[in-house]
């Protein structure tokens, strides 16, 4: 066998049709895009037209709103961070923050702070800084002997004080 006898199955690679390219090819004159009007020519084409009826999106209401002051938060279960003490990628004795649980790879990235939600249980006792935390979360560290303190999220600039 030689380098040049290598070749595709039959029928896996299909020529592209050259359109234009007169009457005996079966694409030639218009090319496939039928006689004269917008839609013969290029880059130009109407979404969402539907003959003259008001179209769908118009017809239909309008509803909501996206809040540009939004924040989005990172979210952590108290059973995946018992999970990282465990596989001893975070640290009890210091304090848990957003940096640490990023750097750790527990979080991939912080957002616009971390919040911390109640599922699962804590054994370990430590102290957590984190944006934003559920009362059953906050009780379960609390009960576990630890602490959680709530930092104010950062203010961006323009913004009302």
């Amino acid at each position: 066998m030689k380098l040049s006898d290598i070749a595709d199955n039959a029928g896996s690679r299909k020529k592209r049709m050259r359109v234009g390219r007169g009457i005996g090819s079966g694409k030639g004159k218009t090319s496939g895009r039928g006689g004269k009007g917008q839609t013969a020519r290029s880059g130009v084409r109407i979404k969402g037209f539907e003959g003259g009826q008001m179209p769908m999106h118009r017809r239909l209401p309008k509803r909501g709103f996206n809040n540009i002051f939004r924040l989005d938060f990172a979210e952590i279960n108290l059973d995946r961070l018992q999970d990282a003490i465990d596989s001893k990628l975070v640290d009890v004795s210091e304090t848990v923050n957003a940096e640490s649980l990023v750097k750790a790879g527990v979080l991939r990235r912080a957002k616009d702070g971390v919040r911390l939600l109640g599922r699962g249980e804590i054994k370990a006792k430590l102290t957590i800084e984190v944006h934003g935390a559920s009362k059953s979360a906050i009780a379960a560290v609390e009960k576990a002997g630890g602490s959680v303190k709530i930092l104010a999220p950062a203010k961006t600039e323009g913004e009302a004080a």
